[in-house]
């Protein structure tokens, strides 16, 4: 057997400690599978004496990861140290410098610096590998990247946050308000103290840009996506989708269209028919249409320590065995620019809610608007609300429409001219409806 794989782990959070553990306790299982013993030869954290559960006596000490990168005696550097920039992008650029392979859990930097990383590590015959960046422990990279290789990809769209998950089904499964359910969602640690990140769609959008360079062969270009959050949907959204048989999901979404690519994030009504609909609480789902494959759908958990532990010690026992594959799966001197795709026709139509006040011409108003649009309407449903004395006064009540397929300019336009005329109370809610199977 040949000799050890010396591994340097930068930074010592939840996923650190486990990657460290995992290599421990499974470092025979792992040594035959790959053909090579690996050990954990240096550590980097900021805290020396803080306990993590794991031995690290026998290992090199750094306080700084870009040191730990420019010298220590190691053959692979694992970054989970987070963020865009700073430790973590001088570190991992140092490493491919010297031409040692590094394995990463972080979408941030790859989605700001994926494509000049790529670069670099073609450039040093280094590997870059970075499995647990997308979706944690689902191997939704080296699937597109290896097994689905041969096929042209016309889609890849999934739930990709699993916070955002799990706040929508407590909010449908237990009728809870959208702060209930985010709240406790970070007593469980399931949410950040700030879950800006997280509940406006930018987490999701950073691995939405992997996986559009992935199956489209383009440049990663995270700053031209459409990012929608979830803080706008409430329990009477949730409600009206299902009994017209839908749920709400966070999709991120990209799509090759004769204009160029998509690429979006924003709340979605799917059919409660569909496979993506039935993936609840914190897991994550990707689903990739092929044109030979057809449609594939991993499902797992999109995060935590053991899932993101397992996807990183992937990676590692990839380089044991000697596994090379281009960074993004296309060389990245290779990789096409990224064309936005213009506004398109959106081909499951939109729901949308508006608070109408009671009076006379009202709906005629929102009909004419809709009209005007060239917007064509599949139902229109009211809701009286409140009590008698209530609808007495004329006070706003719900309506929900449904429209055909049309595009988003027409539908954003019909809503700007609607609230201009006065005949509703708030700004429209609009969730757009995708035809999934």
């Amino acid at each position: 057997m040949s000799d050890a794989l010396r591994i340097g782990v930068a930074g010592l959070g939840t996923v650190g400690a486990s990657v460290v553990r995992l290599l421990q306790e499974h470092g025979d299982q792992l040594a035959r599978k790959s053909g090579r013993p690996v050990r954990v030869s240096a550590v980097s954290a900021r805290d020396r004496g803080r306990d993590r559960g794991v031995d690290l006596s026998s290992m090199a000490w750094f306080d700084d990861p870009v040191a730990m990168a420019r010298s220590a005696d190691i053959d692979i550097f694992v970054e989970l140290v987070g963020g865009e920039s700073g430790a973590a992008e001088d570190s991992v650029r140092a490493a491919l410098q010297r031409g040692l392979h590094v394995v990463t859990a972080n979408k941030a930097l790859l989605a700001k610096h994926g494509v000049d990383l790529a670069l670099l590590a073609e450039q040093h015959n280094a590997c870059l590998n970075y499995e647990a960046a997308v979706a944690g422990g689902i191997p939704i990279v080296k699937t597109m990247r290896e097994s689905l290789s041969g096929n042209a990809v016309s889609r890849v769209y999934g739930i990709l946050n699993g916070t955002c998950n799990y706040i929508l089904t407590r909010m449908e499964d237990e009728g809870l308000s959208f702060e209930a359910c985010l709240a406790d969602a970070q007593r469980l640690g399931y949410a950040e103290a700030d879950p800006t990140f997280d509940i406006e769609g930018f987490d999701t959008a950073h691995k939405l840009a992997i996986l559009t360079s992935l199956a489209f062969g383009t440049k990663i270009s995270s700053d031209t996506i459409y990012v929608e959050g979830i803080t706008s949907i409430t329990t009477a959204d949730i409600h009206a989708a299902s009994e017209l048989g839908y749920r709400i999901k966070l999709l991120g979404v990209a799509q090759r269209t004769e204009s160029g690519i998509e690429q979006r994030v924003h709340p979605t009504m799917v059919p409660k028919s569909s496979a993506i609909a039935r993936i609840d609480g914190v897991l994550n789902a990707v689903a990739v249409d092929g044109d030979f494959v057809g449609e594939v759908i991993l499902v797992g958990p999109g995060a935590g320590g053991k899932a993101t532990a397992s996807s990183v010690v992937a990676d590692i026992a990839d380089i044991a065995r000697g596994d090379e594959t281009p960074v993004l799966g296309t060389p990245a001197a290779e990789l096409d620019d990224y064309v936005r795709a213009g506004m398109r026709k959106h081909a499951g139509g939109y729901y949308i809610r508006l608070a109408v006040y009671d009076r006379p011409g009202a709906f005629a108003e929102i009909a004419n608007c809709m009209a005007d649009a060239d917007i064509s309407l599949e139902s229109i449903v009211q809701r009286r609300n409140g009590s008698a004395a209530s609808i007495e006064r004329a006070e706003p009540q719900p309506v929900i429409l449904i429209t055909y397929e049309t595009t988003e300019e027409a539908v954003k336009k019909a809503l700007d001219v609607i609230q201009s005329k006065g005949v509703v109370a708030a700004a429209p809610q609009m969730i757009r409806i995708e035809k999934l199977t």
